[in-house]
């Protein structure tokens, strides 16, 4: 586990993979996300529920990246009452084994989209792309020990947060292999390949991070990485993660990522430059496959509109001649129009 200052500690139990009393902050979220990509198939996806129970709806959603670069999406906010499952608008999180064994399962439309990019417009994707029936069966399986947790007194007493400030009290992840079979229309693809799953609860609003790169990557079962550059909203940044490798994680102390935008500030490369706490340096280059923009909006209680942008890239690494799969996921704050992460040289 990363150091923590005095008088605090990182707690995790297997309780945690369940849901959690949300107390009152309205904007109270507990979400669970899962990715996966097959290296034989060029095949992936990832998924999230997020249920907002004090706000009465879950955030749902589902995305599939196919081999020839079109991707299958979902996304709703379907009602729930309470936070007793991770169970809405058809995608289901069922935990076997705390830590080791969770099963995830999606029946519904998926809308399936041969141009991922025309979903910056959101309406008009929707309004102008096939909806065609989808289901994913996926058995995950924990390859690493975990890494996170909820940050406490060394009494065990919670932290005091500013709800309205929040991104989330507590979070862990861990990568994985998983296997099972996504179809979309009347196309199947089985899935054997690595990913890397999280989880997190506690107030959550997506404009508290002032931007981030997240690039979860596996080589294999037993080789995988997490970066993390984050934005401090003073014009630094934040850089951790970590490397899976042999069974155990070696913290990331320093990381810097260089990036290849289109004419839309998308990321289509990145080069990244890592040092670990125990001393090991990496290099790590990847190619952007596929990529899918999201966004986010909201509206201050003074009526300012407030926007994020992910943009979600399905990515080819390597890394000292080894080639694997992951995701690059950068989330930008739009200022004047533009990524202000971006704009920042990030």
């Amino acid at each position: 586990m990363a150091r923590r200052p005095a008088g605090l500690k990182t707690r995790l139990e297997p309780q945690d993979e369940y849901p959690h009393d949300p107390g009152e902050a309205k904007n109270y979220n507990e979400s669970m996300y899962f990715n996966v990509f097959d290296p034989v198939r060029k095949a992936g996806g990832w998924f999230r529920i997020g249920n907002r129970p004090n706000e009465n709806y879950a955030e749902m959603s589902v995305c599939l990246y196919l081999p020839d670069g079109r991707i299958g999406f979902m996304f709703g906010r379907p009602p729930i009452e309470g936070n007793k499952a991770m169970d809405a608008g058809g995608l289901r999180v069922e935990v076997v084994e705390p830590f080791k064994r969770l099963k995830v399962s999606y029946s519904g439309k998926a809308l399936l989209l041969e141009r991922p990019l025309e979903m910056a417009e959101p309406r008009a994707a929707f309004k102008e792309n096939p909806q065609v029936p989808c289901t994913v069966e996926l058995e995950y399986e924990g390859v690493s020990p975990m890494y996170g947790g909820e940050t406490v007194r060394e009494d065990g007493s919670a932290l005091e947060i500013d709800p309205e400030r929040s991104f989330a009290r507590a979070h862990y992840e861990q990568h994985c292999a998983a296997k099972g079979e996504i179809s979309i229309g009347d196309e199947r693809f089985e899935i054997d390949g690595f990913g890397l799953r999280d989880k997190s609860w506690g107030p959550r609003h997506w404009q508290a991070i002032d931007w981030y790169r997240w690039c979860p990557m596996n080589f294999g079962r037993d080789f995988g990485m997490m970066l993390s550059v984050i934005g401090d909203g003073k014009g630094g940044a934040r850089q951790g993660g970590m490397v899976f490798r042999d069974g155990t994680y070696d913290l990331i102390e320093a990381c810097v990522i260089d990036s290849d935008w289109d004419e839309r500030d998308y990321q289509t490369a990145l080069r990244a430059k890592v040092r670990t706490e125990a001393g090991k340096t990496y290099e790590v280059s990847g190619k952007v496959m596929s990529l899918i923009p999201l966004r986010n909006r909201r509206k201050t209680p003074d009526g300012q509109e407030l926007q994020t942008r992910i943009t979600e890239g399905m990515t080819e690494y390597r890394c000292g001649g080894l080639v694997g799969y992951g995701l690059s996921e950068y989330l930008d704050q739009i200022v004047d129009g533009k990524p202000n992460g971006r704009m920042a040289g990030y």
